[in-house]
């Protein structure tokens, strides 16, 4: 009888650590919130209205291509990848300016994020456009919703900062940044 329940109670031990592993998170990491309130730095996908004030036919959108470069008439590749709009504004501005345009006057906004990804227990996982202001919560709405065994409670986001792939969990009313990479993962009961 005594060994029976040690036998118990080494299983519900046993049981007790294996379900407080469950429950813990791994912490969030440092660099996943400032992020959020950096200028955003522009990437591949993005699409780019660029305005050249008095030139016509260089005004446009351009899309940043899988090498991070927007090809223009006249200068040709500049970077993009990693700059701000008004970085990438002053490049251009100094291309211009470099034999072709006197004084050029040159306006850069996004005109479309890249997207954002949702996997796993959700309605539709798949690729949906980003929007600004996003959060997770709408993000997996616009996904079709929780699936029935999905953990309601954080997920899991794969996000790239400073060119490396960074993964944490986050609660549903954390924002969303293009590029990210939403897994909701499916709960154990």
């Amino acid at each position: 009888m005594v060994f029976g329940q040690k036998i118990r109670q080494m299983g519900l031990l046993v049981s007790l650590a294996f379900l407080g592993g469950c429950a813990t998170a791994p912490p969030q990491p440092s660099n996943f919130n400032p992020l959020l309130v950096e200028p955003y730095a522009l990437d591949s996908g993005d699409a780019l209205r660029v305005t050249v004030f008095e030139q016509p036919s260089l005004s446009a959108t351009y899309t940043i291509d899988v090498e991070g470069m927007i090809s223009m008439p006249l200068v040709g590749d500049l970077p993009a990848r990693g700059l701000t709009t008004d970085e990438l504004d002053t490049s251009i501005t100094t291309a211009l300016r470099e034999g072709f345009l006197r004084n050029p006057d040159v306006s850069v906004e996004v005109a479309a994020y890249r997207p954002f990804f949702v996997l796993g227990e959700v309605g539709t996982s798949g690729q949906f456009p980003y929007v600004a202001g996003m959060t997770v919560r709408s993000a997996i709405a616009i996904a079709g919703g929780f699936s029935p065994r999905a953990v309601r409670e954080n997920v899991d986001v794969s996000r790239v900062i400073n060119g490396e792939v960074v993964v944490g969990r986050i609660h549903l009313n954390e924002a969303v940044r293009p590029g990210d990479v939403i897994t909701v993962r499916e709960r154990w009961f």
